[in-house]
Protein backbone atom coordinates (compact mmCIF):
# COMPACT_ATOMS: atom_id res chain seq x y z
CA UNK A 1 0.00 0.00 0.00
CA UNK A 2 1.17 3.54 -0.71
CA UNK A 3 0.99 6.18 2.01
CA UNK A 4 1.20 9.94 2.29
CA UNK A 5 2.92 11.71 5.17
CA UNK A 6 2.19 14.80 7.24
CA UNK A 7 4.22 17.06 9.49
CA UNK A 8 2.03 16.45 12.54
CA UNK A 9 3.71 13.61 14.54
CA UNK A 10 0.46 11.79 15.21
CA UNK A 11 -0.51 11.60 11.54
CA UNK A 12 2.61 9.79 10.25
CA UNK A 13 2.29 7.27 13.07
CA UNK A 14 -1.33 6.57 12.12
CA UNK A 15 -0.46 6.28 8.44
CA UNK A 16 2.33 3.81 9.19
CA UNK A 17 -0.03 1.72 11.31
CA UNK A 18 -2.95 1.87 8.85
CA UNK A 19 -1.89 -0.88 6.40
CA UNK A 20 -2.03 -3.55 9.10
CA UNK A 21 -5.60 -2.51 9.93
CA UNK A 22 -6.70 -2.19 6.29
CA UNK A 23 -5.33 -5.69 5.62
CA UNK A 24 -8.02 -7.08 7.95
CA UNK A 25 -10.67 -6.11 5.39
CA UNK A 26 -11.54 -7.40 1.96
CA UNK A 27 -9.37 -4.78 0.28
CA UNK A 28 -6.79 -5.21 -2.47
CA UNK A 29 -3.15 -5.35 -1.42
CA UNK A 30 -2.32 -2.37 -3.64
CA UNK A 31 -4.90 -0.03 -2.03
CA UNK A 32 -3.55 3.48 -1.41
CA UNK A 33 -4.08 5.02 2.04
CA UNK A 34 -3.98 8.82 2.30
CA UNK A 35 -5.01 11.44 4.82
CA UNK A 36 -8.53 12.66 4.09
CA UNK A 37 -9.32 14.86 7.08
CA UNK A 38 -8.07 15.53 10.60
CA UNK A 39 -10.31 16.91 13.32
CA UNK A 40 -11.55 15.12 16.43
CA UNK A 41 -10.68 11.89 14.63
CA UNK A 42 -8.31 11.04 11.80
CA UNK A 43 -10.05 10.09 8.55
CA UNK A 44 -8.06 8.12 5.99
CA UNK A 45 -9.10 7.51 2.39
CA UNK A 46 -8.57 3.92 1.26
CA UNK A 47 -8.53 3.90 -2.55
CA UNK A 48 -8.93 0.30 -3.66
CA UNK A 49 -8.39 0.98 -7.37
CA UNK A 50 -8.05 -2.67 -8.34
CA UNK A 51 -11.59 -3.32 -7.11
CA UNK A 52 -12.99 0.02 -8.19
CA UNK A 53 -14.14 1.46 -4.89
CA UNK A 54 -13.14 3.77 -2.08
CA UNK A 55 -13.50 3.36 1.67
CA UNK A 56 -12.85 5.57 4.68
CA UNK A 57 -10.94 4.40 7.74
CA UNK A 58 -11.73 6.42 10.88
CA UNK A 59 -9.03 6.31 13.53
CA UNK A 60 -10.20 7.63 16.87
CA UNK A 61 -7.98 10.39 18.19
CA UNK A 62 -9.43 9.99 21.68
CA UNK A 63 -8.03 7.38 24.02
CA UNK A 64 -9.83 4.06 24.36
CA UNK A 65 -11.62 5.26 27.50
CA UNK A 66 -13.71 8.00 25.81
CA UNK A 67 -15.57 5.57 23.56
CA UNK A 68 -15.32 1.90 24.40
CA UNK A 69 -15.46 -0.75 21.68
CA UNK A 70 -19.02 -1.49 22.84
CA UNK A 71 -20.16 2.13 22.50
CA UNK A 72 -18.58 2.43 19.04
CA UNK A 73 -20.27 -0.80 17.99
CA UNK A 74 -23.56 0.72 19.16
CA UNK A 75 -23.01 3.80 16.98
CA UNK A 76 -22.35 1.51 14.02
CA UNK A 77 -25.46 -0.56 14.71
CA UNK A 78 -27.60 2.58 14.43
CA UNK A 79 -25.87 3.64 11.21
CA UNK A 80 -26.44 0.19 9.69
CA UNK A 81 -30.08 0.29 10.75
CA UNK A 82 -30.52 3.76 9.21
CA UNK A 83 -28.97 2.57 5.95
CA UNK A 84 -31.16 -0.53 5.92
CA UNK A 85 -34.50 0.75 7.22
CA UNK A 86 -34.74 4.45 6.37
CA UNK A 87 -34.25 6.87 3.49
CA UNK A 88 -31.42 8.68 5.29
CA UNK A 89 -28.16 8.22 3.39
CA UNK A 90 -25.23 7.49 5.72
CA UNK A 91 -21.83 5.81 5.40
CA UNK A 92 -22.22 2.08 5.92
CA UNK A 93 -19.86 0.53 8.51
CA UNK A 94 -17.87 -2.34 7.00
CA UNK A 95 -17.05 -5.58 8.77
CA UNK A 96 -13.53 -6.99 8.67
CA UNK A 97 -12.91 -10.49 7.29
CA UNK A 98 -13.52 -11.92 10.75
CA UNK A 99 -16.88 -10.14 11.02
CA UNK A 100 -15.76 -7.52 13.55
CA UNK A 101 -16.77 -3.87 13.15
CA UNK A 102 -14.34 -2.21 15.57
CA UNK A 103 -10.58 -2.66 15.21
CA UNK A 104 -7.73 -1.75 17.53
CA UNK A 105 -4.76 0.02 15.95
CA UNK A 106 -1.41 -0.40 17.66
CA UNK A 107 2.10 0.61 16.64
CA UNK A 108 5.39 1.27 18.45
CA UNK A 109 5.28 4.98 17.63
CA UNK A 110 1.61 5.52 18.56
CA UNK A 111 1.26 7.00 22.05
CA UNK A 112 -1.50 4.48 22.87
CA UNK A 113 -3.79 2.02 21.09
CA UNK A 114 -6.62 3.54 19.07
CA UNK A 115 -9.98 2.29 17.88
CA UNK A 116 -10.52 2.20 14.11
CA UNK A 117 -13.59 1.65 11.92
CA UNK A 118 -14.05 1.26 8.15
CA UNK A 119 -16.92 2.89 6.24
CA UNK A 120 -18.13 3.12 2.68
CA UNK A 121 -17.10 6.35 0.97
CA UNK A 122 -19.82 8.90 0.22
CA UNK A 123 -19.40 11.41 -2.59
CA UNK A 124 -20.58 14.97 -2.11
CA UNK A 125 -19.55 18.37 -0.81
CA UNK A 126 -20.19 20.24 2.42
CA UNK A 127 -22.92 22.86 1.90
CA UNK A 128 -21.73 26.40 1.47
CA UNK A 129 -22.20 28.70 4.43
CA UNK A 130 -23.25 31.40 1.96
CA UNK A 131 -26.79 29.95 2.05
CA UNK A 132 -27.37 29.09 5.70
CA UNK A 133 -31.04 30.04 5.65
CA UNK A 134 -31.62 28.01 2.52
CA UNK A 135 -29.91 24.90 3.90
CA UNK A 136 -31.36 24.89 7.43
CA UNK A 137 -34.78 23.56 6.34
CA UNK A 138 -32.93 20.73 4.59
CA UNK A 139 -30.97 20.09 7.77
CA UNK A 140 -34.15 20.11 9.86
CA UNK A 141 -35.95 17.71 7.53
CA UNK A 142 -33.19 15.11 7.41
CA UNK A 143 -32.86 15.33 11.21
CA UNK A 144 -36.57 14.65 11.57
CA UNK A 145 -36.23 11.54 9.41
CA UNK A 146 -33.45 10.30 11.68
CA UNK A 147 -35.53 10.97 14.78
CA UNK A 148 -38.49 9.13 13.28
CA UNK A 149 -36.26 6.10 12.75
CA UNK A 150 -34.76 6.38 16.25
CA UNK A 151 -38.19 6.42 17.89
CA UNK A 152 -39.27 3.26 16.09
CA UNK A 153 -36.00 1.31 16.09
CA UNK A 154 -35.70 -1.56 18.55
CA UNK A 155 -32.20 -1.08 19.89
CA UNK A 156 -30.12 -4.16 20.75
CA UNK A 157 -29.93 -4.96 24.47
CA UNK A 158 -26.19 -4.25 24.38
CA UNK A 159 -26.66 -0.72 22.98
CA UNK A 160 -24.72 1.88 24.97
CA UNK A 161 -23.96 5.54 24.24
CA UNK A 162 -23.34 8.76 26.15
CA UNK A 163 -26.20 10.94 27.38
CA UNK A 164 -25.98 14.62 26.42
CA UNK A 165 -27.89 15.90 29.44
CA UNK A 166 -27.31 18.37 32.24
CA UNK A 167 -24.86 16.11 34.05
CA UNK A 168 -22.82 15.51 30.88
CA UNK A 169 -22.34 19.24 30.35
CA UNK A 170 -22.75 20.90 33.74
CA UNK A 171 -21.95 18.11 36.22
CA UNK A 172 -18.85 17.01 38.09
CA UNK A 173 -17.59 14.72 35.32
CA UNK A 174 -18.51 16.53 32.09
CA UNK A 175 -17.79 14.81 28.78
CA UNK A 176 -16.04 17.77 27.18
CA UNK A 177 -14.43 19.32 30.22
CA UNK A 178 -15.46 21.97 32.73
CA UNK A 179 -17.01 25.16 31.45
CA UNK A 180 -15.40 27.02 34.37
CA UNK A 181 -12.06 26.39 32.66
CA UNK A 182 -13.17 27.96 29.40
CA UNK A 183 -11.30 30.83 27.79
CA UNK A 184 -12.07 34.16 29.38
CA UNK A 185 -14.04 32.69 32.30
CA UNK A 186 -13.09 34.97 35.18
CA UNK A 187 -14.97 35.72 38.42
CA UNK A 188 -17.59 37.93 36.79
CA UNK A 189 -18.25 35.49 33.96
CA UNK A 190 -18.34 32.58 36.39
CA UNK A 191 -21.01 34.30 38.48
CA UNK A 192 -23.30 34.76 35.46
CA UNK A 193 -22.71 31.29 34.08
CA UNK A 194 -23.18 29.67 37.50
CA UNK A 195 -26.66 31.18 37.62
CA UNK A 196 -27.29 29.99 34.09
CA UNK A 197 -26.11 26.45 34.87
CA UNK A 198 -28.39 26.23 37.90
CA UNK A 199 -31.40 27.45 35.91
CA UNK A 200 -30.68 25.11 32.99
CA UNK A 201 -30.41 22.18 35.38
CA UNK A 202 -33.74 22.97 37.04
CA UNK A 203 -35.61 23.42 33.79
CA UNK A 204 -34.17 20.28 32.20
CA UNK A 205 -35.08 18.23 35.25
CA UNK A 206 -38.62 19.55 35.07
CA UNK A 207 -38.76 18.85 31.32
CA UNK A 208 -38.09 15.17 31.94
CA UNK A 209 -37.25 12.39 29.54
CA UNK A 210 -40.49 11.10 28.13
CA UNK A 211 -39.82 9.01 25.00
CA UNK A 212 -41.58 11.46 22.72
CA UNK A 213 -39.06 14.19 23.62
CA UNK A 214 -35.89 12.30 24.61
CA UNK A 215 -34.09 9.59 22.70
CA UNK A 216 -31.27 8.73 20.32
CA UNK A 217 -29.85 11.75 18.48
CA UNK A 218 -26.93 12.47 16.17
CA UNK A 219 -25.64 15.16 18.59
CA UNK A 220 -23.52 16.99 16.01
CA UNK A 221 -25.99 17.90 13.27
CA UNK A 222 -24.13 20.84 11.84
CA UNK A 223 -24.01 21.65 8.14
CA UNK A 224 -20.39 20.50 8.26
CA UNK A 225 -21.72 16.97 8.76
CA UNK A 226 -23.88 17.02 5.65
CA UNK A 227 -22.67 16.08 2.20
CA UNK A 228 -24.73 17.27 -0.75
CA UNK A 229 -24.67 15.70 -4.17
CA UNK A 230 -27.40 17.13 -6.36
CA UNK A 231 -30.41 17.62 -4.07
CA UNK A 232 -29.79 14.63 -1.80
CA UNK A 233 -28.26 15.32 1.63
CA UNK A 234 -26.10 12.64 3.22
CA UNK A 235 -25.33 12.55 6.94
CA UNK A 236 -21.85 11.76 8.22
CA UNK A 237 -19.93 11.74 11.53
CA UNK A 238 -22.03 9.89 14.09
CA UNK A 239 -19.14 9.86 16.57
CA UNK A 240 -21.05 11.98 19.14
CA UNK A 241 -24.40 10.23 18.75
CA UNK A 242 -26.13 9.41 22.01
CA UNK A 243 -29.21 10.15 24.06
CA UNK A 244 -30.66 13.60 24.62
CA UNK A 245 -33.71 15.73 24.03
CA UNK A 246 -34.49 15.48 20.34
CA UNK A 247 -34.04 19.22 19.88
CA UNK A 248 -30.45 18.90 21.04
CA UNK A 249 -29.82 18.24 17.34
CA UNK A 250 -31.26 21.71 16.65
CA UNK A 251 -28.94 23.14 19.29
CA UNK A 252 -25.95 21.52 17.60
CA UNK A 253 -27.04 22.92 14.23
CA UNK A 254 -26.46 26.45 15.56
CA UNK A 255 -23.19 25.57 17.29
CA UNK A 256 -20.97 28.65 17.71
CA UNK A 257 -23.68 30.79 16.05
CA UNK A 258 -26.09 31.29 18.96
CA UNK A 259 -24.96 34.90 19.52
CA UNK A 260 -25.29 35.92 15.88
CA UNK A 261 -28.15 38.28 14.95
CA UNK A 262 -29.51 35.71 12.47
CA UNK A 263 -29.60 32.81 14.97
CA UNK A 264 -33.37 33.05 15.52
CA UNK A 265 -33.96 32.96 11.77
CA UNK A 266 -31.81 29.82 11.49
CA UNK A 267 -33.78 28.13 14.26
CA UNK A 268 -37.09 29.04 12.57
CA UNK A 269 -35.84 27.71 9.22
CA UNK A 270 -34.67 24.45 10.83
CA UNK A 271 -38.05 23.99 12.57
CA UNK A 272 -39.87 24.65 9.30
CA UNK A 273 -37.97 21.82 7.64
CA UNK A 274 -38.39 19.51 10.63
CA UNK A 275 -42.16 20.01 10.77
CA UNK A 276 -42.50 18.93 7.15
CA UNK A 277 -41.59 15.45 8.41
CA UNK A 278 -42.35 15.25 12.15
CA UNK A 279 -44.26 17.30 14.70
CA UNK A 280 -42.42 19.09 17.50
CA UNK A 281 -44.01 18.46 20.93
CA UNK A 282 -44.99 21.86 22.39
CA UNK A 283 -43.39 21.07 25.76
CA UNK A 284 -40.08 20.52 23.99
CA UNK A 285 -40.40 23.53 21.70
CA UNK A 286 -40.92 25.75 24.75
CA UNK A 287 -37.46 24.76 25.99
CA UNK A 288 -35.50 25.46 22.81
CA UNK A 289 -33.62 28.35 24.50
CA UNK A 290 -32.71 26.03 27.39
CA UNK A 291 -31.37 23.28 25.14
CA UNK A 292 -29.54 25.76 22.90
CA UNK A 293 -27.74 27.24 25.91
CA UNK A 294 -26.93 23.78 27.27
CA UNK A 295 -25.04 23.22 24.03
CA UNK A 296 -23.40 26.65 24.34
CA UNK A 297 -22.07 25.69 27.76
CA UNK A 298 -20.64 22.50 26.27
CA UNK A 299 -18.90 24.61 23.64
CA UNK A 300 -17.30 26.87 26.27
CA UNK A 301 -15.87 23.74 27.88
CA UNK A 302 -14.79 22.26 24.53
CA UNK A 303 -12.95 25.43 23.54
CA UNK A 304 -11.24 25.54 26.92
CA UNK A 305 -9.78 22.09 26.43
CA UNK A 306 -8.68 22.92 22.87
CA UNK A 307 -7.41 26.45 23.30
CA UNK A 308 -4.24 25.50 21.40
CA UNK A 309 -6.22 25.04 18.18
CA UNK A 310 -6.45 27.84 15.63
CA UNK A 311 -10.26 27.60 15.62
CA UNK A 312 -10.44 28.06 19.40
CA UNK A 313 -8.00 30.96 19.27
CA UNK A 314 -10.06 32.62 16.52
CA UNK A 315 -13.04 32.73 18.91
CA UNK A 316 -11.04 33.44 22.05
CA UNK A 317 -12.44 35.00 25.25
CA UNK A 318 -15.00 36.92 23.19
CA UNK A 319 -16.95 33.69 22.87
CA UNK A 320 -17.42 33.62 26.63
CA UNK A 321 -18.32 37.32 26.69
CA UNK A 322 -21.04 36.70 24.10
CA UNK A 323 -22.15 33.63 26.07
CA UNK A 324 -22.61 35.74 29.18
CA UNK A 325 -24.78 38.17 27.22
CA UNK A 326 -26.90 35.26 26.02
CA UNK A 327 -27.07 33.97 29.60
CA UNK A 328 -28.25 37.30 30.97
CA UNK A 329 -30.96 37.56 28.31
CA UNK A 330 -32.08 34.01 29.07
CA UNK A 331 -32.14 34.59 32.83
CA UNK A 332 -34.39 37.63 32.38
CA UNK A 333 -36.90 35.36 30.65
CA UNK A 334 -36.51 32.09 32.55
CA UNK A 335 -34.43 32.68 35.66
Amino acid sequence: MTLTDNATPFIPAVLRAAPAVVARYDVGADAAVTLLHQSENTMLLVDDASRGHKLVLRVHSQRLTYHTAASIASELQWMRALARDSDVVVPVPMAARDGSLVQTMTAPDLDCPRHAVMFTFLAGAEPSEDDLLGMFPVLGAVTARMHRHARRWQRPASFTRHHWDGAAVLGDAPLWGRWREGMGVGPAERAVLDRLAATLGRRLEKLGRAPEIYGLVHADMRLANLLVEGTSPKVIDFDDCGFSWFLYDLATAVSFLQHKPFADALIAAWLDGYRRVEAVPPVLEAEIPTIVLLRRMAEIAWLGTRRHLAFAQSLGPAFTTDSCRLAEDYLVRFG
